[in-house]
């Protein structure tokens, strides 16, 4: 069962399928040098890619990042915001598998097994949820879980879907997904619909309307190892809105209401794979002591 984790144990020993397809790991990052280091020496052995998909860091967060792993591909995106920095990171992935995780330590990399588990048991497209059985956060707000409530009822009721975490980044999919996803160019120099936090709900609400398969796994959410977010609950949540209310008037959102509920898979929420954490609850880092220090984050979760 997924639970928050210790920021000073060692690093995870789990283990993808031994006849498993190539997983390429993105992570989208801007100044998280202090907290990288705990996501890639966690990550499950078996990894075919890490791809970091660094927003102009100044802290040093790349070179940091090639010091754990000198295997690392890094990517720099074309603009500004989450969205923008998953389309870049997706475009370079060479695995079979795509795999996106926060860098700021507060998704589990040992939970990565958990999804690739599905995807490989018939999903195409596998998210993460913290209101299921075994799933939790420690960082949600009041305000934020009831926004998340009524914005993953509004999505259910408007595409047919059966969602229970509509705003978590945690997701796992086949390659052949992403043409489904449709995620703006990573091309050009202006701002589209997409870039910014609002992509996860894009990427869900495209992923149950298209011919997929769409499963969640539990996944404990931990509050972000030191710095903080630029999330913004009201700002956000408005941009999350415009995109339910834009994605409303696609050709494939009028054939999923045009179609009986019975027609779709349903989305179905799993359990952790794993019964039993693999390294215990994490403490929080304490905070840098240096004003000048700048951690932000592309990732989050609303």
């Amino acid at each position: 069962m997924p639970k928050p984790r210790d920021a000073a144990t060692p690093a995870s020993v789990t283990v993808l399928p031994a006849d498993c397809p190539r997983v390429s790991v993105v992570i989208p990052t801007k100044n998280e040098a202090r907290n990288i280091p705990w996501v890639l020496e966690r990550l499950p052995l078996g990894i075919f890619e890490v791809i970091v998909v660094d927003g102009a860091s100044v802290d040093g967060t790349v070179e940091v990042a090639r010091s754990i792993r000198d295997d690392i591909v890094v990517v720099e995106q074309t603009r500004s915001g989450k969205g923008n920095a998953l389309a870049c990171g997706f475009a370079a992935a060479r695995g079979e598998i795509i795999v996106m995780i926060d860098a700021d330590g507060s998704m589990d990399p040992a939970e990565i097994v958990s999804f690739v588990d599905e995807l490989l048991a018939g999903a195409d497209y596998v998210k993460g949820t913290r209101f299921s059985l075994g799933g939790g956060s420690s960082d949600i707000t009041r305000i934020r879980r009831a926004g998340n409530a009524a914005l993953n009822s509004l999505v259910n009721v408007l595409y047919k879907a059966s969602f229970t975490d509509l705003c978590y980044g945690y997701n796992a999919f086949w390659a052949h997904a992403v043409k489904h996803l449709e995620l703006p160019t990573p091309e050009g120099r202006e701002p589209q619909t997409g870039d910014g936090f609002e992509v996860e709900t894009m990427m869900n609400i495209r992923a149950a309307v298209a011919p997929l398969v769409v499963r969640e796994v539990a996944s404990y959410e931990s509050d972000r190892l030191s710095g903080a977010s630029n999330l913004n609950a009201v700002r956000d949540g408005l941009r999350v809105l415009r995109v339910i209310a834009k994605e409303y008037r696609t050709p494939a959102a009028r054939a999923v209401r045009a179609a009986p509920r019975s027609a779709r898979p349903a989305t179905r929420s799993l359990p952790a794979m794993r019964r039993e954490p693999a390294i215990p609850p994490r403490r929080p880092v304490a905070e840098p002591s240096d004003p000048a220090t700048v951690t932000t984050r592309v990732g989050g979760a609303w």
